[in-house]
């Protein structure tokens, strides 16, 4: 532009400084003329500034380079987009005339043109029309991407090189070269997409979803998205990118989406405090293939605030999430044996709760475990750890066992495990002492083990008797006590209990 007869100044967003001719760019622009007018300057030029133009210096150069040429500088899909941003803002009816001309072609532009234009709607985002010409230009890449995938290994092959009209690679691109490797030819376009911006990459997977596009290829995507992404993002970023991945997963087909990787994005969701409600569908999608799980993955740090040594609400929860979807047979076989596990991993520590640890051995179904073995190991290192139980919180732990699925060494174990005793209280001492000679073992020769696994039942049977009935009798006190507060002057007393 010929600064000679330049007697206008634009300043674009603080970037660049044009001098333009005042006649030639308000013959062409509505929104220069408005603002000028019959503006004249007697001292110098007339200075216009703009904060927040779309696409900066460059689009606006390009618009004026439009008007400049009297409308012979070609539209094309490397320049529409700023082209039609810029030409919306100014007001140039005869750019936007082509502009619109030249989208109305967008479903047969290559691959690499669309890539660029998208691109170019992150630069113009203040713009009114990015959104929509990014959802039009998204539409026809993901549309052409499918059309790529359908066709057969060859076919795609060819339709990608750099030589097809339907898919026109620069020569530097690594999309091409991957068709080298058959193992990658359904993934060439990951590098390509991850040029776009957090929520250009939202559209297109939901785009792909949409069209029902191979949920496999998607998932790999996913997690590649997150390791390549992650390097350089910001804390910000990196919350977005990874709600945006939970939030495709979950309505994927989910023996597309492996264990192990949902308990990596665990630990970068509670590191980095996603929104609750995309927590809810890790944990959801985690729940379901918990059969899948290891004790590793289940042994995650609790939050800084809790004082636990593992996130066991979050355990509870992923527990809860399975057994909702009703599943049984081996796999809860599975879940129920990595509970025990999990149980036994996190009895020793001294910041558990009685209530807290009762939920987790009550957490499966008893029908689940062909054995208590573990969880009597786990309660005996509870009790080891938790020495200032009360009598009533130790009673509802050892009331989890059941007799007939301990082993007999381990009955035996119980009757003089002095931990598993428990005196309701001080007043008790004689109940508790017949409680201790009944539990004591009953010598018998090696020839009556069936004999003795008997009267091991029945001396099991009386002990759990025996607490039931000491707690029996102390709630009654306390209802003795409350009926006799709330009654006084009455005549009428309570019914004697039957003895």
């Amino acid at each position: 532009m010929e600064a000679c007869c330049s007697d206008l100044e634009v300043d674009i967003n603080g970037e660049e400084t044009l001098f333009l001719n005042k006649q030639i760019i308000c013959a062409y622009s509505a929104t220069f003329k408005r603002l000028l007018g019959k503006s004249t300057c007697s001292n110098g030029n007339l200075k216009v500034i703009f904060n927040d133009f779309p696409g900066g210096a460059e689009s606006f150069e390009l618009v004026s380079r439009f008007c400049y040429s009297n409308g012979r500088l070609a539209v094309m899909p490397s320049n529409v987009v700023l082209m039609h941003c810029a030409a919306k803002f100014m007001e140039v009816s005869k750019v936007l005339e082509q502009t619109e001309k030249c989208m109305e072609e967008i479903r047969y532009w290559s691959w690499p043109e669309l890539l660029l234009s998208l691109k170019q709607c992150q630069e113009v985002e203040t713009s009114s029309e990015a959104e929509s010409l990014a959802a039009k230009l998204m539409d026809a890449l993901v549309e052409k991407l499918c059309l790529a995938v359908e066709m057969s290994p060859s076919s795609a092959a060819s339709a990608c090189s750099p030589d097809s009209s339907l898919f026109r690679f620069s020569c530097d691109s690594k999309s091409t070269e991957s068709f080298k490797n058959s193992s990658v030819r359904l993934t060439w376009w990951f590098d390509e997409v991850l040029v776009l911006s957090p929520g250009l990459v939202d559209m297109f997977l939901k785009l792909m979803v949409s069209r029902k596009f191979d949920n496999l290829i998607i998932s790999r995507f996913l997690f590649y998205y997150q390791k390549v992404k992650f390097c350089s993002a910001t804390s910000h970023e990196k919350r977005k990118i990874l709600e945006t991945i939970i939030d495709t997963l979950c309505v994927l087909d989910q023996s597309c989406v492996p264990c192990k990787g949902l308990f990596g994005f665990l630990r970068l969701a509670l590191g980095l405090n996603i929104n609750k409600s995309t927590m809810n569908k890790l944990e959801l999608m985690i729940g379901n293939q918990l059969d899948q799980a290891t004790l590793d993955n289940l042994l995650v740090p609790s939050p800084s605030k809790s004082s636990h040594l593992y996130y066991v609400n979050l355990v509870i929860r992923f527990t809860k999430a399975f057994l909702d979807g009703a599943r049984g047979g081996l796999q809860l076989k599975k879940v129920s044996s990595l509970i025990d596990q999990y149980i036994a991993e996190v009895a020793p520590d001294h910041c558990l709760k009685p209530s807290k640890f009762l939920s987790l051995l009550t957490l499966v179904p008893d029908t689940a475990r062909e054995s208590h073995e573990e969880i009597y190991r786990a309660i005996d290192m509870y009790l080891e750890a938790h020495t200032g139980l009360t009598n009533g919180e130790k009673l509802s732990l050892i009331r989890t066992l059941a007799y007939e699925k301990l082993s007999g060494e381990s009955r035996s174990k119980i009757s003089r495990n002095p931990k598993f005793q428990v005196i309701e209280t001080l007043d008790e001492q004689r109940e508790q002492k017949q409680l201790i000679l009944q539990m004591e073992k009953v010598e018998i020769s090696g020839d009556n083990e069936k004999l003795k696994e008997h009267i091991e039942g029945i001396q099991w049977r009386v002990m759990e008797l025996e607490r039931a009935c000491l707690k029996m009798q102390n709630q009654m006190e306390v209802i003795k006590k409350r009926s006799k507060n709330s009654s006084k002057g009455s005549n009428r007393s309570l019914p004697k209990l039957c003895s």
